[in-house]
């Protein structure tokens, strides 16, 4: 490409150097054919002093043969050097061509090196592939099963392989957490647990008011009734008046109306005059009087949880739990016990104190407003917060302690603890017979309902479930992993304060006669 582009320059050099001197031979022939100018005729002489003087005669042309030779030179001059440049040219693009020829005979060469390899490598895989199949038909003639059995047979082997190892697994791991759990919880709880005590105080919807005599249940009732309505009306509680000696009953699910009840009848009793008029006076004063007492009680429980200052309608909400009972736990004893334990925990894990005991002292207050506002006590509660302004941690860690919101903070994992810490501890909750019949029962169910079981008991009031199982059905490994199913299983399904235990047992008998 090189040498016909110096070859086309050239040319157009050449044509333009002869059209240059054929110009110039063509000016000097006409030139010499016209011969001189005539000379103009000459005006008539006036003299006139101020006219111009006439204007000189032109140059004469220069010849232009120098001129063509000068250039003729400089286009030779230039040509020698792009034929000289143009020959290297050529000399590299040879040398390059050579060494493309040369790399293509290589790689020409390793080609057909690759391929033959490759052809190689697929006669050995064919004949490993022979080979197999003869192994396989050999293996099956000598053992005298076919492929698919000595697969089944194998896949049973390591299936129970991997069950026994999957079941030394679990009791290895259970074991070391067991023990690590122990080992660790026990500096933390130990420290906690024993720090707080509290009473069993029996769950009820009914107040006792003892009379002197059985005389008073008339006046109690009064002409056609008239006393015990007045009394139902403003208290709204139920005055049950029965023949139960010297005592009236006073029923209602709200711990605050029945106080007040309580108290209005105690001063009616003591004053002597019952009658509406002096029902409703009695009345108003022991409101007033139980309003008072709410509110020292919520700021006695502050004291004692020991977090500071709290809004005064959160503390009225807090003193109202004192007549709030949860299976037979007082709430307000539960919420400052909670409290405690909160922030001893979280000094023991190094979290937030403040924030977890007030989270567990407040946890429950919802529980004070439930009959007024609908929905879960604990996002109830976790509403009231945000209403008075406490810290969103704090909220947070109220609305989240029975999974109504994920927990997100290690508080709130802290309050869920010593909510079921205190509500598991012994003595601390009665719960109806009918329940924990229910509770024995399901577990029994739940364990009955594994293959291989033959009976089960629930021990310990519903804390512990024992299983006896078939020896021929269940081994060693299948009685710790049949243990581990029935304990996710009662996870799952029950809801139970504190821990359930499972015990599986296998009895191996060996029966011989001497004769």
């Amino acid at each position: 490409m090189e040498i016909v582009l110096a070859a086309v320059v050239a040319a157009v050099v050449a044509g333009g150097l002869v059209l240059l001197l054929q110009r110039g031979d063509r000016s000097g022939v006409v030139a010499h054919a016209a011969g001189p100018a005539p000379a103009p005729a000459r005006a008539p002489v006036h003299e006139d002093r101020d006219a111009p003087a006439p204007a000189p005669a032109p140059a004469e042309r220069r010849d232009p043969a120098p001129v063509a030779a000068e250039t003729v030179s400089d286009i030779e001059h230039e040509l020698r050097e792009r034929r000289a440049e143009l020959a290297r040219a050529e000399e590299r693009v040879l040398a390059k061509e050579g060494a493309a020829d040369a790399r293509l005979g290589e790689l020409d060469r390793r080609e057909r090196s690759l391929d033959d390899r490759g052809r190689n490598l697929e006669h050995q895989a064919e004949e490993l592939k022979q080979a197999r199949q003869r192994q396989l038909r050999e293996l099956e003639r000598i053992a005298g099963l076919s492929v698919s059995q000595a697969k089944q047979i194998l896949l049973k082997e390591l299936e129970d392989e991997l069950r026994h190892e999957s079941a030394v697994m679990i009791r290895h791991v259970e074991e070391e957490a067991r023990r690590d759990a122990d080992r660790r919880a026990r500096n933390i709880l130990s420290t906690v647990m024993q720090r707080v005590a509290g009473g069993h105080a029996a769950e009820t919807t009914v107040s006792v008011v003892q009379l002197e005599s059985d005389e008073l249940k008339g006046r109690i009732i009064g002409r056609e009734g008239r006393n015990i309505r007045a009394l139902e009306t403003l208290t709204g509680i139920d005055i049950i008046v029965d023949d139960t000696p010297s005592a009236v009953l006073l029923s209602g699910f709200d711990g605050v109306r029945r106080e007040i009840a309580r108290l209005t009848l105690d001063k009616l009793l003591q004053d002597g005059r019952i009658h509406p008029a002096r029902i409703e006076e009695a009345y108003y004063q022991a409101k007033s009087e139980i309003a008072n007492h709410v509110q020292e009680v919520g700021e006695q429980a502050v004291f004692e949880a020991g977090i500071g200052s709290l809004h005064p309608e959160l503390a009225k909400l807090l003193g109202r739990l004192h007549y709030r009972t949860s299976y037979g736990q007082n709430v307000l004893a539960h919420s400052i016990e909670c409290a405690k334990l909160g922030g001893l925990l979280a000094a023991e894990l190094g979290v937030s104190v403040p924030t977890a005991t007030r989270s567990a002292l407040l946890h429950d207050i919802g529980k004070a407003v439930t009959h007024e506002m609908e929905g879960p006590h604990a996002l109830v509660g976790g509403e009231l917060a945000r209403r008075y302004k406490e810290a969103e941690a704090v909220a947070h860690a109220m609305e989240s302690h029975h999974n109504e919101v994920e927990p997100q903070t290690v508080e709130a994992v802290i309050v869920q603890i010593v909510d079921a810490l205190s509500g598991a501890r012994p003595g601390a909750r009665g719960e109806s017979l009918e329940k924990y019949v229910k509770r024995l029962r399901e577990l029994e169910e739940i364990a009955q309902r594994q293959p291989g079981v033959e009976k089960v008991y629930a021990m310990h009031a519903g804390r512990e479930v024992r299983v006896i199982v078939a020896p021929g059905d269940v081994d060693d490994d299948q009685a710790a992993l049949l243990s581990h199913t029935i304990a996710r299983t009662v996870e799952k399904e029950l809801e139970y304060p504190g821990q359930v235990k499972v015990t599986v047992i296998r009895e191996s008998r060996a029966t011989d006669y001497a004769k």
